[in-house]
């Protein structure tokens, strides 16, 4: 095997519990250290989550605005990429500025294949929502109100199948994208790979730690969760956390290249 195609398979370490923790303090200091970067990718996440709510509002679709929110929550590695830079330039010592985080952004096409990943199932969890709606609910049921919507889906037997079910459903998706995303972001800013390479690398961390990469999953979503509670607003600290927190993990998972 060429020493090219041999970098191109990193090698993945197992964690503990304990790495999460050394993980999330980190990732609190690197906030404390560089606030204005959390700040503004925290606050442009809460903006599109109430973006998205008062569009649902205004076309009167507000029953959908439960697994808008809840598929929301999808697209935060996406959304957390220049987190995982500005912590990987704190790391480095190297200069950091908006044009610098932009620029390394564009300049890893791979990149935009990984946010087409996730774009495509946050939206593959809308279209089952549709379709269970449409299946259990009638195939013309609206809604005016979101408390309409709630009293339908918690007081009517087709109601509490089309929650159990799309909860199900969401619950393993997001299962497999935490699965794709989980290291292969940080990866595709760190090292020279394809977006394949970066998910397969991702899977392999997941399966190499499963209790303590489940804990850092439900971590994820309790807190997206309780941030979301308060009109999104939440968020604007939570993602900053989670995103350099998500970089350290990284850096105990995967194993430096040869020669580094």
């Amino acid at each position: 095997m060429s020493e090219t195609a041999a970098r191109r398979d990193p090698i993945v370490r197992r964690i503990t519990r304990h790495d999460i923790a050394e993980a999330l303090g980190a990732g609190l200091r690197d906030f404390q250290a560089k606030p204005i970067y959390g700040l503004v990718f925290g606050g442009l996440y809460a903006l599109g989550g109430l973006a998205i709510l008062f569009s649902v509002t205004a076309l009167q679709m507000t029953y959908l605005a439960y697994p808008l929110a809840a598929g929301f929550a999808l697209i935060g590695p996406f959304v957390a990429v220049g987190l995982y830079e500005v912590s990987r330039r704190r790391e480095a010592g190297e200069a950091i500025s908006f044009g610098a985080l932009w620029r390394k952004v564009r300049s890893r096409s791979e990149v935009g294949w990984m946010a087409f990943v996730t774009l495509f199932l946050f939206i593959i969890w809308m279209y089952q929502v549709r379709l269970l709606m449409a299946l259990l609910l009638g195939i013309n049921t609206t809604f005016s109100t979101l408390p309409e919507f709630l009293n339908v889906v918690l007081t009517t037997r087709e109601g509490l199948i089309f929650l159990g079910i799309g909860n199900v459903i969401g619950a393993m998706l997001s299962i497999i994208l935490f699965s794709l995303t989980v290291v292969s972001f940080p990866l595709l800013l760190d090292r020279d790979v394809d977006f394949i390479t970066a998910m397969i690398t991702s899977v392999r961390a997941v399966v190499t730690s499963p209790a303590p990469m489940i804990v850092w999953a439900i971590t994820i979503v309790m807190l997206l969760m309780i941030s979301a509670l308060p009109a999104f607003l939440g968020l604007v600290l939570t993602l900053p956390v989670l995103g350099h927190t998500t970089w350290h993990l990284y850096r105990r998972i995967v194993e430096d290249e040869p020669g580094l």
